[in-house]
């Protein structure tokens, strides 16, 4: 008895496959052909994070935004750094960046053999330029400092003269 239904059982499931068989015989092909034709990648999707490094001001604000804790900066070398192995495409840091030069791009990374960091680095004539920027406010805060020391020196002296004077005027 078991074996009668075993063969029916066969029977039909060869059955229930053949429309879909015929449909697949007359239909087009469902996969596009990917390396002629580029991807579309659906709105919303995520991708990866790029970044504009030279546009970039190392405020590190990315940082603090990034939940897998994947993001690096280094102010004094001018460095951005993502490991995208660790990376989930949230879009914090995005969000958070007061340049807007972070964006987060279609499509995906290119597969590597190793889990490795990206580094980007700022050219040498940004890298200049901030120095220099930095150097001026440097100098600003200096000589604000040293105005800000004399205008206090002189209301002390001034504080003195008026306390002899009205030492004088009691004797």
């Amino acid at each position: 008895m078991y074996q009668l239904y075993g063969k029916i059982g066969e029977s039909m499931g060869i059955l229930t496959f053949t429309g879909q068989v015929l449909k697949n015989l007359v239909s087009k092909p469902v996969t596009t052909s990917y390396p002629e034709k580029p991807a579309v990648y659906p709105e919303r999707s995520r991708g990866h994070i790029e970044i504009d490094i030279d546009e970039c001001i190392s405020c590190g604000l990315c940082t603090r935004g990034c939940p897998p804790r994947c993001l690096k900066v280094n102010k004094v070398e001018g460095t951005w750094t993502i490991n995208r192995f660790d990376c989930i495409a949230c879009g914090y840091c995005v969000q958070r960046c007061p340049k807007k030069c972070l964006h987060i791009v279609p499509g995906y990374q290119k597969p590597g053999p190793a889990k490795q960091e990206t580094v980007y680095k700022k050219s040498p004539e940004v890298m200049a330029a901030e120095a220099a920027k930095r150097a001026e406010i440097a100098k600003k805060a200096a000589a604000a400092k040293k105005a800000r020391e004399e205008a206090l020196a002189k209301k002390k002296a001034e504080a003195a003269k008026k306390a002899a004077e009205e030492k004088q005027e009691i004797q």
